[in-house]
């Protein structure tokens, strides 16, 4: 029998909200680096993951990442996500 697809949604600290779905994959996080560049542009990377655990393990990716492509500064946020009705 298939799993049921759902859809999840992610609210970021700042008030972004990112709707993942539908998903039968059995995501449970949402991470987001916000990273400035030397030159002062925005760049944004995100994914979601099936654990906190996994999710967390992008930070080190992220410290890389900085450090490889000359980032000014990056913030690394993880968040829960939660299922939602709809899209």
């Amino acid at each position: 029998m298939a799993k049921k697809k759902r859809y999840l949604t992610a609210t970021m600290p700042d008030g972004y909200v990112k709707t993942i779905g539908p998903t039968a994959a059995p995501f449970t996080h949402f991470w987001r680096i916000v990273a400035i560049t030397a030159n002062g542009k925005t760049e944004v990377f995100w994914g979601h993951a099936p654990s906190l655990r996994d999710a967390a393990g992008k930070r080190a990716a992220a410290t890389e990442a900085a450090r490889q492509r000359g980032w000014a500064s990056y913030d690394f946020e993880i968040v829960e996500l939660v299922e939602s009705r709809d899209g």
